[in-house]
């Protein structure tokens, strides 16, 4: 699947997000599109439109990355809202989808997400 993977500029996102997920099983099922792993690049609505499922991390709040999960929603691309054991999360969250989940660890995170994409792969 192309898996685009959303998140706020707000934390270490190079080594608590990306770095797990590359040196994962995962990066090896899928086409994962990390949108700062080679400098900042510009989400369009096409590559949106393009996607198996969008991933976003949401444990730091992020103007863009709402933009991008209203993009995902309206072309009704599955979404996977993802965040740290003790985040408040914005309730708007669950406009866009139900698939919330909660990770303790990056191993957890990783775990969680391979069961969630294996879920919407069989459907």
């Amino acid at each position: 699947m192309k898996i685009f993977v959303a998140h706020s500029s707000n934390f270490d996102f190079k080594n608590e997000l990306y770095k797990p997920l590359r040196e994962s099983a995962l990066n090896i099922k899928h086409e994962i599109l990390l949108p700062q792993e080679k400098g900042r690049e510009i989400i369009t609505k096409d590559i949106i439109k393009s996607l198996d499922v969008f991933i976003a991390e949401t444990s730091y709040p992020s103007t863009g990355q709402g933009i991008e999960l209203g993009w995902a929603d309206i072309f009704n691309i599955p979404i996977i809202c993802i965040f740290k054991e003790g985040t408040k999360i914005s309730q708007s969250l669950r406009y866009v989808t139900d698939n919330l989940i909660v990770y303790k660890h990056t191993e957890d995170m990783i775990d969680k997400l391979d069961r969630a994409l294996k879920k919407l792969s069989n459907h």
